[in-house]
């Protein structure tokens, strides 16, 4: 499935480089989602990339985390573990930006696009079932996955509040991580016991 979703995202991607017109009919506008109905925009803004680096690096993560991901999720699911998995990449592009969606449904000039909202969840999912696997900065500096989910959460909350300037949407980037953890407990309570286990 993991595979799958790249090549989607990758096709319709660099679809959209080409055709802007694409961007500007599916990317995350909560002005056009609340004034125009068009609340699809929720979902397929996950489809789209502001550029190559944008789109690789999503790729590249979501690539290294959701094969691990879909392993686990065999494990809890069984037979029907790609459709959870599914279930859960597309429900966190719209669970990443509720809450962008409350902050400027009324601002016309707000966009947003990208799947990293998604590939947070992912992350953090992998995260939950196995929060001590090393996770390598720029390919070289490994940090066990655990203390790096707390920075990144740190982090995306300050510049969130911050408001910063950088283009980023950190709340999709925290809400996201966040969704993914709550998805994941709220199918399959026990594996929070798994993840205390592993802690202590």
């Amino acid at each position: 499935m993991t595979l799958y979703i790249i090549i989607i995202t990758t096709i319709v991607s660099l679809a959209a480089f080409s055709k802007t017109s694409l961007i500007d009919q599916f990317v995350f506008s909560p002005y056009m989602m609340k004034h125009h109905k068009q609340w699809y925009r929720y979902v397929t803004c996950g489809l789209l990339h502001g550029d190559f680096v944008h789109l690789f690096v999503n790729m590249f993560v979501l690539y290294s985390f959701g094969n691990a991901v879909e392993v686990y999720y065999n494990y809890a699911f069984g037979e029907l573990s790609w459709l959870v998995f599914l279930l859960l990449y597309v429900s966190s592009i719209f669970a990443a930006n509720v809450t962008t969606y409350a902050k400027h449904q009324n601002d016309p000039g707000y966009r947003s696009l990208g799947a990293s909202g998604a590939v947070s969840a992912v992350v953090f999912t992998s995260i939950l079932f196995d929060p001590f696997r090393n996770i390598y900065l720029y390919g070289i500096i490994g940090l066990p996955g655990i203390l790096l989910g707390v920075i990144y959460l740190g982090y995306s909350y300050y510049m969130g509040k911050k408001g910063s300037n950088d283009n980023i949407n950190h709340d999709a980037h925290l809400y996201g991580a966040i969704y993914g953890i709550v998805f994941t407990l709220f199918l399959k309570p026990k594996i929070f016991m798994v993840f205390i286990n592993q802690l202590f």
